[in-house]
């Protein structure tokens, strides 16, 4: 069974976080503190989770269905999602040092802003087109 309520309360998260990192990370001095890094880590192990409980989840109903419409729908989330995926792992692999949960920003503060807005942007897209086409198609091909 689907848990609807769990994926908005995810969706909701994420956004909350990027609008709360966007703001802190303006100001370079903050970047390093352990509180904008825990938040930090704590974003970008939410987006990995809950695109993982998508993927687990919410593209085999549609893929079944019989309407070309579902399954297209499912695969411009699929595809989506290795998008997703491959922008962060190379976003992290620069900006993120994993070993001491910090950020490794330096004097490229511009850079990983920008960086890290366009990394926001793209996933408040997904969360917002999640919401708007996919919870409703697999509420439409699941009812039906």
């Amino acid at each position: 069974m689907i848990n609807y309520e769990s994926l908005y309360e995810q969706n909701h998260k994420i956004t909350e976080l990027s609008n709360i990192l966007t703001t802190l990370i303006q100001d370079r001095s903050i970047c390093d503190t352990e509180t904008c890094c825990k938040l930090f880590y704590e974003y970008m192990g939410l987006v990995d989770d809950h695109i993982h409980n998508v993927d687990s989840n919410l593209y085999t109903p549609l893929l079944r269905a019989s309407s070309s419409e579902a399954n297209n729908v499912a695969n411009n989330f699929m595809s989506g999602s290795q998008e997703i995926k491959r922008i962060m792992n190379r976003y992290t692999k620069k900006w993120c040092n994993k070993k001491d949960h910090g950020l490794s920003i330096g004097a490229k503060h511009d850079e990983f802003l920008a960086q890290t807005d366009d990394m926001f942007d793209m996933i408040l897209t997904r969360v917002q087109n999640e919401m708007e086409h996919l919870y409703p198609m697999v509420r439409k091909v699941s009812d039906g």
